[in-house]
């Protein structure tokens, strides 16, 4: 007799494999601007004067906006017997493209490029390397090389990395008391966002972003203000290039994008640069020990195997590739939002 779990998980498989409509239903109409137009009207509109407005079938934008309404991010209300649409809370928090929380960027890019390449999922687990070559015809060999394949890519990688510490750079920088580390280099520190959390968390402390030449530029222009006097920028390569001394080093969002030898280089490298008492910052997502969870480490680590070199990693792994650099005294915390943190002192 089959227990009443197995019984449900039919169900549960099926909302499994739905779950890629799902995400292009939000991703489409976010990129058609749906949430944008109604945050802009500040009213109720038909479906007829949203599809004019967006120069859409009105058919489609029907069936659109009714699967929005059934995901809760929209509202509907029939007058004259037609559904006149607008946002809720969540859409006009999170979807809205000019609200300072909005997830639009990381959306976009997510619908457009990640969306793409995990198509090559199954190559990906058949031959264990990116598919940027299938997906967008460039070479995979040099990780950055694909991702910031022109000038418009490198930008949308930039604010989709910058959304999310919209989210949750707070709770990171504020995840060990970091008040002791007064010189801090954030090594691929891209856009500024963990940075900007730091300086507004630690009234005396500096931080330099060190990234390539063309990102630190992109950074300057778009992201960090002249009123932002203590994040500093040094251009160049931290695998390549002189890594000056400093108290603290943060990886955001860097590690898990390489292989174990890459890592173990830049860590070693990394140490030898970090003055006596200082440290390096981890900023990752934690797969379980037994490798159970969470849902989300599990399924970034395949978007490691599809775009990059790298994976997630236990925080006992991390440890190991710590230690072995000569780190000591490394503390691993769980923040509860998306990205977790480890300290490790020299």
């Amino acid at each position: 007799m089959c227990s009443s779990e197995e019984l449900e998980y039919p169900q549960k498989l099926l909302d499994y494999q739905c779950g890629f409509l799902v995400s292009k239903t939000m991703f489409t109409a976010c990129e058609l601007g749906v949430f944008d137009l109604l945050h802009e009207v500040q009213e109720p509109i038909a479906a007829t004067t949203i599809a004019s407005r967006l120069s859409t079938s009105v058919d489609g934008m029907e069936r659109l906006l009714d699967a929005c309404v059934g995901l809760k991010l929209l509202k509907v209300e029939l007058k004259n017997n037609e559904g006149h649409y607008s946002n809720t809370d969540v859409s006009t928090l999170y979807l809205v493209k000019s609200s300072p929380k909005t997830l639009y960027h990381m959306i976009t890019y997510y619908s457009q490029t990640t969306y793409k390449l995990w198509h090559f999922l199954p190559e990906a687990v058949r031959e264990g390397k990116s598919q940027y070559e299938r997906g967008f015809g460039i070479s995979s060999k040099e990780v950055f090389e694909a991702i910031y394949r022109s000038e418009e890519e490198m930008l949308k990688f930039m604010y989709h990395m910058d959304t999310i510490w919209t989210i949750c750079g707070k709770d990171i920088i504020q995840a060990f008391d970091l008040s002791v580390f007064r010189s801090v280099y954030d090594l691929g520190g891209c856009t500024g966002g963990l940075a900007k959390h730091f300086v507004s968390t630690y009234n005396e402390t500096t931080v330099t972003i060190m990234d390539l030449p063309s990102v630190v530029q992109t950074a300057k222009k778009k992201f960090v203000t002249d009123e932002e006097q203590r994040i500093h920028f040094l251009e160049g390569d931290f695998f390549n290039d002189p890594i000056p001394e400093a108290d603290l080093f943060v990886l955001a969002r860097i590690i898990h994008d390489w292989t174990e030898e890459k890592c173990l280089n830049l860590l070693r490298k990394i140490y030898q640069s970090c003055r006596p008492g200082g440290g390096v910052l981890l900023v990752e997502v934690l797969l379980n020990e037994d490798r159970s969870g969470p849902l989300t480490s599990q399924l970034f680590s395949l978007n490691m195997l599809i775009q990059t070199e790298g994976r997630e990693r236990t925080p006992t792994e991390y440890t190991k590739l710590l230690a072995d650099s000569g780190f000591r005294d490394i503390e691993a915390k769980v923040t509860g939002k998306l990205y977790d943190v480890i300290l490790a002192r020299k």
